[in-house]
């Protein structure tokens, strides 16, 4: 495995709802990690200004799986357009790369 076969996929999600995305992720081996953060979002939508308290996952994966790690957030997420955004990971730590390797089946 080279660095280029893993991503960072981020996601805002509800703060109702973000546990239940990352615990699906992982505990179906979709992600290695997800971390969680509370953040304040600023948007339009349907020509309306918003601003919400949202979660920000951050979600470690294999590129390879990145169609189901959106099939599952869009099958949990109440959005009816949820922020789903894969980012390549270009150089990290190999144990690191590693890890996550092992644990995305």
């Amino acid at each position: 495995m080279n660095q280029n076969d893993f991503v960072v996929v981020l996601c805002t999600a509800p703060v109702l709802e973000s546990e239940k995305i990352a615990k699906a992720l992982i505990e179906g081996k979709f992600a290695a990690c997800v971390n969680v953060f509370e953040v304040k979002s600023y948007f339009m939508w349907e020509e309306k200004f918003c601003d919400e308290k949202e979660d920000l996952l951050i979600i470690k994966t294999k590129k390879n799986r990145i169609n189901v790690v959106i099939e599952k957030i869009r099958e949990l997420h109440s959005y009816e357009v949820p922020e789903i955004i894969a980012l390549p990971i270009i150089d990290g730590s190999d144990s690191y790369l590693s890890w996550i390797g092992e644990n995305v089946k």
